[in-house]
């Protein structure tokens, strides 16, 4: 049916209508008045020019808004960045592909959001059938201060990307960097490389959907906290949906299917202590530092009050983020649903950074707790005795459905960022576990910690199952079904 939809369409596209009635042999004319869109082919776009005549040219044709069309097959050289202003929808046929191209100097963004570089938001934009071609042009990131996607957005409200394609990531770059954004519709994507697939910063009301990625880092990162080089700004992803995606095995592996990060600061005082990408409250804005990830620490004498840019100041350069005031980053209100994990990793992993590169949580800080995650139907399909889902922050409730398990369980640790790390509830529904022998279901290291497991309608697949618990220093509460809890 689509197929015959597309036919039709682009037969009366071509032979032009008047009135409802089919007039045969009318040339069309590339202008958006004459037929409600922009052809990029009008403005000297090309696989035929080079990579500054076609970014020249589809930034030309772009600048129209409206829907812009590239019909032509063929490999389209870019040497730039294409900035996207509201009410634009940027079409690619099939076969079309854009190669970033060396031609005047390394780039980051293939595409980008023009209200990114002033903070303004742009609305109503769609990038369907977008195929980018990274072809080692790898620049971490340019115009925005962290922000680092081959094709990225910030400050977006209705943005729709569908049908991406990129699968030669390099190690600077993420496939799809979005943040600071409302309504955000991402379906249909294939990633492969070896940086994130799709990276999002603070926002919400999402969804991600039909995804494949075969990624050497996370394939999903929703880092509400991150690097102080990795998301222009901080605060809470929320009402998301993230559901049939497949992680493919890899040759080497590092990250999660899904990273989420939370994190936490305090306000600036005299003699504090910071190290590279703290952030701190001063003067109504969040300053962050932006340093060397050699694991320095600093003693902070002066207050950061800049109003833009970067400022030295007592050997630590301070980078204003952003001037709506939070002190808690993390996710809530998400569902994963129908997910397939081949490569053998921790499925999901929900934390705190505390190295050289990023402290997410400042010691005495409020505690960000992360709440209500769902995870229904989701599939290991790998023996090898990885986790199912790390955790290292507080988290309230941990519901998870009609999923599939093999060798690894769910599991809690510290890494020494808080004292109290909060209860905790998990509800297991209609889960089958197809381990032979005792699986480690649950392990909690956190000190004082208390976990409530509930499970039930579970099925064990072999006679040989039996369930086990590790509590080392704090408490788990059971009511179950399974094999080895039953009292």
């Amino acid at each position: 049916m689509k197929l015959i939809l597309n036919f039709l369409f682009t037969f009366i596209l071509s032979v032009g209508v008047v009135e409802g009635r089919i007039l045969l042999n009318q040339p069309i004319k590339m202008g958006s008045e004459e037929t409600g869109f922009t052809n990029t082919a009008a403005f000297g776009f090309s696989p035929d020019a080079s990579g500054i005549e076609n970014t020249k040219a589809l930034q030309m044709a772009v600048d129209k808004a409206g829907t812009i069309v590239v019909s032509r097959p063929g490999v389209y050289k870019i040497a730039g960045t294409v900035y996207l202003g509201s009410n634009t929808s940027l079409v690619f046929g099939n076969d079309v592909y854009l190669k970033k191209v060396d031609e005047r100097g390394l780039f980051t963004h293939v595409l980008l959001n023009k209200g990114a570089l002033t903070k303004t938001y742009d609305h109503n934009i769609v990038v369907e059938g977008l195929h980018v071609v990274v072809n080692g042009i790898d620049k971490n990131f340019t115009e925005v201060y962290g922000l680092r996607g081959q094709i990225a957005f910030f400050y977006v409200k209705d943005l729709k990307i569908e049908r991406f394609r990129c699968l030669d990531l390099s190690k600077g770059q993420f496939g799809v960097h979005v943040c600071t954004f409302e309504d955000l519709i991402i379906n249909d994507v294939i990633i492969k490389g070896y940086k994130d697939g799709i990276h999002l910063g603070r926002g919400k009301r999402f969804i991600i959907s039909n995804g494949v990625f075969q990624t050497y880092d996370d394939a999903i990162a929703l880092n509400a906290h991150d690097y102080a080089t990795s998301n222009p700004e901080l605060g809470w992803i929320e009402d998301g949906i993230i559901k049939n995606c497949h992680d493919l095995i890899q040759e080497s592996t590092t990250g999660y299917f899904c990273r989420i990060l939370a994190g936490a600061w305090i306000n600036w005082k005299a003699g504090m202590e910071v190290q590279q990408s703290d952030a701190v409250v001063s003067n109504g804005r969040i300053y962050r530092v932006q340093a060397n990830p050699d694991g320095t620490k600093y003693i902070s004498k002066t207050q950061p009050t800049h109003t833009s840019g970067s400022q030295v100041l007592d050997g630590i350069n301070w980078g204003v983020v952003q001037t709506d005031v939070t002190y808690t980053a993390g996710v809530r209100n998400l569902v994963f649903r129908d997910i397939f994990l081949e490569k053998p990793r921790i499925g999901f992993s929900i934390h705190f950074d505390n190295d050289r590169y990023s402290r997410s949580y400042y010691p005495g800080a409020i505690v960000p707790k992360q709440e209500q995650l769902l995870f229904d139907n989701i599939r290991v399909l790998y023996d090898e005795p990885k986790g199912f889902l790390s955790v290292n922050t507080p988290l309230d409730v941990v519901t998870i459905t009609n999923s599939s398990f093999r060798t690894g369980g769910v599991s809690f640790h510290g890494n020494k960022a808080m004292a109290d790390y909060q209860k905790t509830k998990i509800n297991l529904v209609g889960c089958i576990f197809n381990h032979k022998g005792e699986m480690i279901l649950l392990k909690n290291s956190v000190a004082n910690k208390q976990i409530l497991l509930k499970t039930s309608s579970s099925i064990e697949r072999f006679d040989e199952f039996s369930a086990k618990l590790v509590s080392e220093e704090g408490k788990i509460v059971v009511e179950s079904d399974l094999t080895g809890f039953k009292q």
